[in-house]
């Protein structure tokens, strides 16, 4: 995140010194963004000499632990891998403890193209909670779907366009109308031999499998009345 980050604003026009190594105490500098795990945010920000905003970019970490520092947060809602990301459109959460604080977070998400929205400090770990659904989990979701692909012979570039499809279809329609497939259906007979072959092909993701399904029965239940209404 500090690598991308640092590049991004350095391009939209920022003097940006870094990312610099952990104990770096932001010395001159008019604003210091910690871009390090949520545990070690307050041991970071306690190395940093008063004056400059201190910020982070922790998604479900309040600004608690930059006190005694005028204090902001920027998280993008924004999947960040060792090649970079694009945050241009997308969500960004920021906080500040200051008017000034809460600006500087809203001009930097504003530079970088993304769309800032504030999040209440009581909000923070739910904020996160969905972003890690919404990303993480269908990592581990699609990796499921790829070990039992392979076993009958297909490969992921052949997932790839019915996942985009999907993810699209949720984008425009929202999850009620963007189901389909047999649990929607109501097709029991084919949920229950699909089992059959995880259990054969992968017994350890019975147990997820098993949950999707009852998630999706329920988010099925709750598209029947839309689905009568048309």
């Amino acid at each position: 995140m500090g690598v991308a980050l640092a590049g991004a604003l350095a391009a939209a026009g920022y003097p940006v010194q870094g990312p610099l190594g952990r104990g770096a105490d932001g010395a001159g500098a008019d604003a210091v963004l910690l871009c390090v795990p949520d545990a070690e945010i307050a041991s970071a920000a306690a190395r940093v000499s008063p004056g400059p905003l201190v910020g982070h970019c922790s998604g479900a970490t309040g600004l608690w632990p930059l006190a005694p520092h005028e204090r902001f947060s920027l998280h993008p809602l924004m999947t960040v891998t060792p090649a970079g990301a694009a945050f241009g459109g997308a969500g960004a959460a920021i906080a500040g403890s200051t008017p000034r604080a809460a600006a500087t977070a809203r001009s930097l998400a504003l530079a970088l193209a993304m769309r800032p929205v504030e999040i209440a400090e009581g909000d923070r770990a739910a904020y996160h909670a969905a972003a890690s659904i919404a990303s993480n989990f269908l990592i581990t979701v699609e990796a499921a779907a790829e070990r039992i692909a392979r076993s009958a012979g297909v490969e992921r570039d052949l997932l790839v366009p019915l996942v985009r499809a999907t993810v699209e279809n949720w984008a425009a329609l929202g999850p009620e109308r963007a189901l389909t497939g047999p649990v929607a259906r109501g097709d029991e007979q084919t949920v229950s031999r699909q089992r059959e072959a995880v259990a054969r092909r992968a017994p350890e993701l019975v147990e997820l499998f098993e949950a999707m399904v009852q998630a999706t029965q329920s988010l099925a239940r709750r598209s029947e009345p839309r689905a009568a209404v048309r």
